[in-house]
C-alpha cells in the first residue's frame, strides 16, 4: 500500500482538502485528485517500530538494552533535542573593554626568564613592529587594539561579568626598554645638533681671536689667560662634576622620596660656595698662576703684565663655569640633554661680538701690528669684560630649563649626613685624575710657548697648538660625547642593578656607533689638514696657517684612541670606580709629557709643536690598552672585543685608500691654484668629497654593519 504524498496529507477520503489543510499543488484536478508520482511509490512504508519507545527503535539495541539499570523515560515525557548549529542568544550586556583590553602583567624575573641584552624581565614591555618603529620612544600605555575581536566571542548562557574596578596603572618601565634605541638616538641627535652649533660658533670665535691678536706672543698671552680658568676649574671640582655626580644624581632621583631635588640643591649650594672661595684665591695669586702656565711669558715684562690683566678678568668665569655644569648635570639626570649643549652658543656669540668690536676699533692684527707692548689698556679691558660676560650669560640661560622641569633652587647648607660625603670621597680620585691630566697639559704649555718664541715663526707656539686641537676635538665633542652623555645614565642604572651584560653592550654600542664618524674624520684630518687650517686661519698669515695645518695633521690619527679612551672610562665611572681612571690618566699624562719633552729636545723649534701633537695621540693609544684590559676584567672577561676590533679594522681599511686619493687631489689643487683661501677651499671641497665618497663605497662593499645602518637611517630621514 502506497503511503500518501506529503502534499496530500490532511486530505479527506473524497479527495477534498480539509479545512485549514495545505494548499493544493498547481497540477491537481478539479476534484482535488493528484496523479500518482511513479518516483514516490513505496517511499513511505509503515514503520513497524513507530509505536515503540523512541529510546529503543533498533531491534538489536532493544534486545541488548538493560531497562533495569537504565529505565527509559515515561511515555510522553521525551523532549525533542534542540536543533544543532543554532546561534546562542545574545548576552544582555556588552563585554567590558576594561576587562578584555587589560595588558597581562609582566612575568617575574627568575631563572626561567632569560632575555637578551640584559633587559629586566619585570620591566620589559613587548610591543608590535609598528609600535616599535613609530612609537618606540613613547612611554604611555596604549589600549589593546584587538579588544573588539572579543565582543562576538563571549559565551552565551553565562551570567554577565560585573565590571571590575579600574586596575592600577603599571609602573612605567625605566628607560632602556622597548624604546631605548629610539630614545638614545633622539637624545644624541639633540645634543649633537647643539654641540655642532656650539663648535661652529667656537670656530668663529677662534678665528676672530686669531685675527684680532695674531698668532705670536700677544695671542699666546691671551690664550694662556683664557685657558687658566678652565685648568683651575678642572683641577678643583670640574672632574668630579662631569663624571661622579651624574651617577649620584641618578641614584638620588631613584631612591629619594623627593626625586633627588634636595640632593641637587645641596650639591649646587656646596659647589657655589667652593667655587666662590677658589675664585677669590685665584685672583690674588694670578701672577703665580701665569708663571706656572708659562715661564716664557712670565719672564717677559710686557707679556706678563698683559697676561695677568687678562687672567684677572677671566678667572671669575670659574664660578659660572661650575654653576653651568651642575645645572646641566641636573638636567641630564632628569632626561633633558639639550640645554647643556646649546647654551655655550650664547657664550661664543658674546665673545664673537666682543672681538668683532675690537677689530672694528683697532683693526686686525695684520693691519695694526699690535703686540704685547702696544695693546692699549682700553682694548685689554674690552676683551676681558666681554670674556667674563659670555660665561655669565651661558650660566643664567640654564635657569629657564631647570624651572621647566620643576626644579627650584633653594640654598641648603645641611651637607652632613645626606650622601655628599660619599660623593666627595668618590670625587677625590677624580680630582687626582684631572690633576695628573693637567700636569701633562702644563708641561705641553710650557714647552709649546718656549718653542714658539725660540722658532721666530708665527703659528708655532701654544696658540697654534690650541687652534689645531680645537679643530681636532670637534668630532669627539659632537659624536662621542653626545652618544655617551645619553648612554651614561643608562650604563649607571645597569651597573647599579649589577648587570654587566647591559654595561658591556652599551659600551660596545657607543664605541661602534661613534667609530663610523670618528675613523673617516681622523683620516680626513691627516689627508686635508693643511688646506683646512689655511682656509680657517688665513687672516693670521699664510705661514702661521700652514704651521697650524701641519700640527692638525700630526693630531689626526690620535683621534681614534682618544675617542675609545673616553668611552671606556665611562664604564668605570658607572661603577663609581674613580681610582682606575686616575691610574690610567697618570700613565697617559706621563707618556705625553715624556714624549713632548723628547720632541722639544730632538726636533727643531719650528717642528717641536708638531711632534707634541703626535705625542698626544700616542699617549692615548697607550692608555687605551691599559684601560681596556682593566675594564674587561671588571666585566667578567668579556668586552665584546672581537666585534669592536673587527669594526674599527674594517673602517680603517676603507679609510686608507680614501685618504690617499683625497689627499692627493687636495695637494694637487693647492699646487695648481695656490695656498690662499680660494685654493684651500677648492682643495678641501674636492678632496673631501672624493675621500668620503670612496670611504662609503668601500665600506658598503665590505658590508660594514654600522655604516649600512647609518646610511639606512639617513635615507629614511630623507624619505628615500
Amino acid at each position: 500500500m502506497n503511503a500518501p504524498y506529503d502534499g496530500d496529507r490532511g486530505q479527506g477520503a473524497g479527495g477534498a482538502a480539509s479545512p485549514g489543510g495545505p494548499p493544493l499543488p498547481p497540477d491537481a484536478g478539479q476534484d482535488g485528485s493528484v496523479p500518482p508520482d511513479p518516483y514516490l511509490q513505496h517511499a513511505y512504508e509503515d514503520d513497524p517500530y513507530r509505536a515503540q519507545d523512541l529510546a529503543a527503535q533498533d531491534p538489536v539495541d532493544e534486545a541488548l538494552y538493560d531497562r533495569a539499570a537504565h529505565p527509559p523515560p515515561p511515555p510522553g515525557t521525551y523532549q525533542q533535542p534542540a536543533p544543532l548549529y543554532q546561534q546562542p542568544p545574545p548576552a544582555p550586556y556588552a563585554p567590558d573593554p576594561r576587562i578584555w583590553a587589560q595588558t597581562p602583567p609582566p612575568e617575574p624575573a627568575g631563572p626561567s626568564r632569560h632575555l637578551p641584552y640584559g633587559d629586566r624581565p619585570a620591566t620589559t614591555q613587548f610591543v608590535g613592529v609598528d609600535a616599535l618603529v613609530t612609537q618606540a620612544s613613547d612611554d604611555r600605555q596604549e589600549p589593546d587594539a584587538f579588544a573588539h575581536l572579543f565582543r562576538d566571542q563571549e559565551g552565551s548562557g553565562k551570567p554577565p561579568v560585573p565590571p571590575q574596578p579600574e586596575p592600577a596603572p603599571a609602573p612605567v618601565p625605566a628607560k632602556g626598554g622597548g624604546g631605548k634605541v629610539s630614545g638614545l638616538l633622539k637624545s644624541s641627535a639633540v645634543m649633537a645638533a647643539g654641540t655642532l652649533v656650539s663648535r661652529l660658533t667656537g670656530f668663529v670665535r677662534s678665528l676672530v681671536i686669531t685675527a684680532a691678536l695674531g698668532a705670536a706672543l700677544l695671542g699666546d698671552s691671551f690664550t694662556i689667560a683664557y685657558t687658566l680658568p678652565t685648568v683651575i676649574y678642572i683641577l678643583t671640582v670640574g672632574g668630579g662634576l662631569n663624571s661622579v655626580f651624574v651617577p649620584q644624581l641618578v641614584r638620588a632621583m631613584k631612591d629619594d622620596a623627593d626625586g633627588g631635588e634636595a640632593f641637587a640643591n645641596r650639591l649646587l649650594t656646596l659647589v657655589m660656595v667652593a667655587l666662590g672661595l677658589i675664585v677669590a684665591a685665584a685672583v690674588l695669586v694670578a701672577p703665580v698662576l701665569i708663571k706656572l702656565m708659562s715661564s716664557t711669558i712670565a719672564d717677559d715684562v710686557a707679556a706678563n703684565s698683559v697676561a695677568v690683566t687678562f687672567a684677572r678678568y677671566c678667572l671669575p668665569t670659574i664660578f659660572f663655569m661650575g654653576v653651568h655644569v651642575v645645572m646641566g648635570q641636573i638636567l641630564n639626570a632628569r632626561g633633558k640633554f639639550g640645554a647643556m649643549m646649546w647654551t655655550p652658543v650664547l657664550n661664543n656669540i658674546v665673545m664673537i661680538i666682543t672681538f668683532g668690536l675690537f677689530i672694528w676699533v683697532y683693526g686686525t692684527s695684520g693691519e695694526s701690528q699690535m703686540g704685547v707692548d702696544t695693546i692699549p689698556p682700553e682694548g685689554v679691558r674690552l676683551l676681558g669684560i666681554g670674556t667674563l660676560l659670555g660665561l655669565v650669560v651661558q650660566s643664567l640661560a640654564m635657569i629657564p630649563y631647570l624651572r621647566e622641569t620643576g626644579f627650584r633652587f633653594r640654598p641648603r647648607f645641611d651637607w652632613k649626613g645626606h650622601g655628599l660625603g660619599k660623593t666627595v670621597k668618590l670625587a677625590k680620585w677624580t680630582v687626582l685624575f684631572v690633576l695628573a691630566n693637567q700636569a701633562g697639559v702644563l708641561v705641553v704649555t710650557q714647552l709649546a710657548t718656549a718653542a714658539g718664541t725660540a722658532s721666530g715663526h708665527d703659528g708655532t707656539g701654544f696658540l697654534a697648538y690650541s687652534n689645531a686641537q680645537l679643530i681636532w676635538g670637534m668630532p669627539q665633542a659632537i659624536i662621542t660625547v653626545s652618544v655617551m652623555a645619553a648612554l651614561l645614565p643608562r650604563i649607571s642604572r645597569a651597573a647599579h642593578d649589577n648587570d654587566p651584560g647591559a654595561v658591556r653592550d652599551d659600551i660596545s654600542q657607543g664605541l661602534r656607533n661613534s667609530a663610523v664618524a670618528i675613523v673617516p674624520v681622523a683620516f680626513t684630518f691627516l689627508a686635508l689638514g693643511l688646506p683646512m687650517a689655511t682656509l680657517l686661519y688665513a687672516s693670521s698669515g699664510i705661514e702661521a696657517a700652514r704651521s697650524m695645518g701641519f700640527i692638525l695633521m700630526a693630531f689626526a690619527l690620535g683621534l681614534i684612541p682618544y675617542s675609545v679612551q673616553y668611552v671606556v672610562l665611562r664604564g668605570f665611572y658607572a661603577y663609581e670606580d674613580t681610582r682606575t681612571p686616575f691610574y690610567n690618566t697618570v700613565i697617559v699624562a706621563a707618556v705625553n709629557a715624556a714624549a713632548s719633552a723628547l720632541c722639544y729636545v730632538v726636533l727643531p723649534a719650528r717642528w717641536a709643536v708638531v711632534g707634541m701633537a703626535f705625542s698626544y695621540g700616542l699617549a692615548y693609544a697607550v692608555g687605551v690598552g691599559v684601560a681596556w684590559r682593566r675594564l674587561r676584567n671588571r666585566l667578567g672577561g668579556d668586552l665584546d672585543g672581537a666585534h669592536i676590533v673587527r669594526t674599527y679594522a674594517r673602517l680603517c681599511m676603507a679609510a686608507v685608500p680614501a685618504a690617499l686619493v683625497g689627499g692627493a687631489v687636495g695637494f694637487g689643487i693647492l699646487e695648481l691654484v695656490g695656498t690662499g683661501a680660494l685654493g684651500s677651499l677648492a682643495a678641501l671641497i674636492c678632496g673631501g668629497v672624493i675621500l668620503l665618497g670612496i670611504f662609503f663605497v668601500a665600506a658598503k662593499k665590505m658590508r660594514i654593519e654600522e655604516v649600512n645602518g647609518l646610511v639606512g637611517m639617513v635615507r629614511g630621514r630623507l624619505g628615500r
